[in-house]
């Protein structure tokens, strides 16, 4: 029988070119399931599932070695690992494209006898909900994210994912492209058990039944490349939560987690800066987060 602890995300694998601040990089790893896993791995062992191309299979490998990654789920296809193109204008990524053929020959293959706790991250939305179709009666809190381009441009199978979610991540811009405006109200109309809305600089913010819960981020460190922060946030966030006994009055602390992970991810290029990060070290920028979020509480 699986332990009830398993952590499991479904995700993509990207070769992301990007301009900034921070200059131009090209063909840069990242993807939801590598920032996801990169952060949780921080907590707890994670199980990883997503495809990658044979072009991105050695940086892939590399990345995740030397971490509890399970990735006897990453799945090498002769398809051209996923590519997405953004620049970063006030903090926050424009999507400026992708190439995602890698998904036409793809379908997820879940680990067997799973029984935890999984995360689907923004992929392309008709494999989100395969994924979540499988976990359906089988994961004990299934969480998924969005990715703006998706929500735009594929409304239905965006809320198809959005639907199947117990608990659903995303930023602002894709809360209001789904139509939401309350919180509270989109949380119930979705029947969902708990929501995540990231506001960059502004922190995170989760609305369950319980109520409103703001962590804000940290602004002492910098936000140097911001992408893959909020899947840094929803790997460490439910890696704490599952680790610390998932219960209602662990939210908090698990939300500093997710923060903490985030600032850890931003501060440097790309992966490098959770890539680089120790469990240490994410004591330490919780202790911070903390100390931060005192004048609120």
């Amino acid at each position: 029988m699986p332990e009830p602890s398993e952590l499991l995300v479904v995700g993509s694998i990207a070769l992301d070119t990007r301009e900034g601040p921070y200059g131009r990089v090209r063909e840069e790893l990242g993807g939801s399931a590598v920032y996801f896993a990169l952060a949780a791995s921080l907590i707890m062992p994670v199980k990883l599932c997503a495809p990658v191309g044979r072009d991105a299979e050695w940086p892939a490998r590399h990345a995740l070695a030397g971490r509890p990654i399970d990735t006897a789920g990453l799945e090498v296809l002769d398809a051209p690992t996923y590519r997405w193109n953004a620049r970063q204008e006030h903090g926050r990524n424009v999507d400026l494209g992708s190439s995602d053929r890698i998904y036409d020959e793809w379908h997820p293959r879940l680990p067997e006898g799973f029984a935890g706790w999984a995360f689907v991250g923004s992929m392309r939305p008709d494999r989100q909900a395969e994924a979540m179709r499988g976990l359906h009666h089988r994961a004990r809190l299934l969480a998924a994210d969005a990715m703006l381009s998706y929500v735009k441009s594929q409304p239905p199978e965006a809320k198809d994912v959005l639907g199947r979610a117990s608990w659903f991540f995303c930023n602002e811009e894709e809360f209001a492209a789904l139509g939401g405006a309350n919180p509270e109200q989109f949380r119930r109309e979705w029947w969902l058990d708990g929501l995540v809305v990231k506001s960059g600089a502004g922190g995170i913010t989760s609305q369950t039944a319980d109520g409103r819960l703001h962590v804000p981020a940290l602004p002492q460190h910098p936000a140097f490349d911001t992408t893959g922060a909020g899947d840094a946030v929803a790997g460490g966030m439910l890696a704490r939560w599952l680790s610390t006994g998932g219960q209602r009055n662990g939210l908090r602390d698990a939300m500093v987690c997710g923060v903490a992970c985030a600032s850890l991810t931003i501060e440097a290029i790309g992966i490098r800066g959770i890539a680089s990060a120790t469990p240490r070290l994410l004591e330490q920028r919780m202790a911070e987060v903390w100390e931060w979020l005192r004048p609120e509480s």
